[in-house]
């Protein structure tokens, strides 16, 4: 991926904070196995600032959306206190393999490791640390469901591993659902927006950001328009 292609996915600026839409399949932080990050292209978002900004939180490498920046360290600092106090809202939007039968609720299921030796993959444990997921379904297609998604708290694959306990998994997902590792439809979860309350006397700021590509075929399918715009903040 070229900079000007990581500049042209920005969503919001302003001169704390900077929001883009992170394409699926671009992981957040250099991993094991090396090959192209966003880290990489950090330098192309400095907008004139003497640093590169920083990332606020994670988006799983095949989960499209909204990722918030700091754009120098007092900004960082002031993000993290946000997240820390469980002040921003996260809003996802899945298509899921089949579908709950209401239309809203809670998934109340702690978690923990799977095993040592993966400790990124996760599974149900009694024993493991309180996770909670909101949902409500915001259209239904034949054999496959859209629903929105707010994590309350922020464990390592949640939204995946609560979908796929109620027996929903997310479309696409290699890990949790039925998809396979290769040549699959690509994960159908995306960060759609974010609200960050960032200024003390002003409204939070509201970003979105489009459906991606791969899923919007099934979310229209699901009786959803995708719409193209997002909200600048």
């Amino acid at each position: 991926m070229k900079a000007e292609e990581i500049v042209s996915r920005l969503l919001y600026r302003d001169a704390l904070m900077l929001v883009i839409d992170k394409p699926a399949g671009l992981p957040v932080h250099p991993g094991p196995k090396g090959g192209e990050t966003l880290f990489h292209h950090l330098d192309s978002l400095r907008f004139g600032l003497p640093r590169r900004p920083e990332v606020a939180h994670r988006l799983d490498k095949d989960t499209s959306g909204c990722l918030i920046l700091g754009r120098h360290p007092k900004a960082v600092a002031r993000l993290n206190e946000l997240f820390r106090k469980g002040e921003v809202d996260k809003l996802y939007w899945a298509v899921v393999e089949g579908g709950p039968e209401a239309e809203e609720g809670e998934i109340d299921l702690p978690l923990a490791p799977k095993s040592p030796d993966r400790g990124w993959w996760m599974k149900v444990d009694p024993k493991g640390q309180p996770s909670l997921t909101k949902w409500r379904v915001l259209g239904r297609a034949e054999g496959l469901t859209l629903v929105e998604l707010c994590p309350v708290t922020g464990r390592t694959h949640q939204l995946r591993v609560h979908c796929a306990a109620m027996g929903f998994p997310i479309l696409g997902d290699p890990i949790y659902g039925s998809a396979p590792r290769f040549h699959g439809p690509g994960l159908h979860l995306h960060a759609r927006s974010v609200s960050v309350p960032l200024y003390l006397k002003k409204p939070p700021i509201l970003v979105e950001a489009p459906v991606p590509e791969h899923m919007r075929e099934r979310v229209a399918a699901c009786g959803v328009v995708p719409g193209g715009a997002a909200e600048l903040g």
